[in-house]
């Protein structure tokens, strides 16, 4: 049995988010070929992501500890708190699905802020003081991880690894950090007349059928 994290970064309702709506249809679809498997679903917007506070940290990516930690207000050590929960959370994960619009030719802020909050020293990454060295974690299992993006234009194919700076980021980043397997479905052309929000939604459903029984 695997755990699945499902992570969603729109503050609209499932049914008038695209990204969503692709997002639970994957996710539908996981549950029927993988009954047995636990599925967590983790709404940043729902989540209250703590803003990354010096205060909270010994270093940038250490949280506070010892006296430190004692010397915190009792909001400020919830926060250490949940952070560090948010990281355990993507640690007992086996899988990752993220869905969300690309806003800005990158991602909504929110997933940059969780992703602050989780890339945490002794957790997701390894900062080797000595050596000036830092490694990442997440190679410790087979992980896997899908991206869900949705976008109101239709992209053309030629252009479109320049277009996809957050599809990108998260490639990169999580490769770094020792993730196995990345890929994507790109729910283009939602708001272009050509293609249009069904057509949009159908396509990602065909992608998903393609390779959901390989996740």
């Amino acid at each position: 049995m695997a755990t699945l994290l499902y992570i969603t970064v729109n503050s609209k309702p499932e049914n008038l988010s695209t990204s969503k709506t692709v997002g639970r249809i994957f996710i539908n679809k996981y549950k029927e070929l993988n009954p047995n498997d636990t599925i967590e679903e983790l709404d940043l917007y729902d989540a209250n992501i703590p803003i990354l506070n010096y205060k909270l940290f010994t270093s940038r990516a250490t949280l506070a500890s010892g006296e430190d930690y004692d010397k915190l207000s009792d909001e400020e050590k919830q926060q250490v708190e949940q952070i560090r929960g948010l990281c355990d959370q993507f640690l007992r994960a086996d899988k990752y699905v993220i869905t969300a619009p690309m806003w800005s030719i990158f991602f909504p802020s929110m997933l940059k802020q969780y992703l602050d909050c989780i890339i945490q020293d002794k957790k997701l990454i390894n900062i080797d003081t000595v050596n000036n060295k830092v490694s990442g974690l997440l190679g410790d299992k087979k992980r896997k991880m899908i991206y869900i993006q949705s976008s109101g234009a239709k992209i053309p194919f030629l252009i479109s690894p320049f277009m996809n700076k957050g599809v990108n980021y998260l490639h990169d980043i999580f490769k770094f950090l020792g993730l196995k397997k990345f890929d994507k479905i790109l729910v283009d052309g939602v708001d272009d007349s050509s293609v249009g929000r069904d057509m949009a939604i159908q396509n990602a459903t065909e992608e998903i059928d393609d390779i959901i029984e390989f996740f």
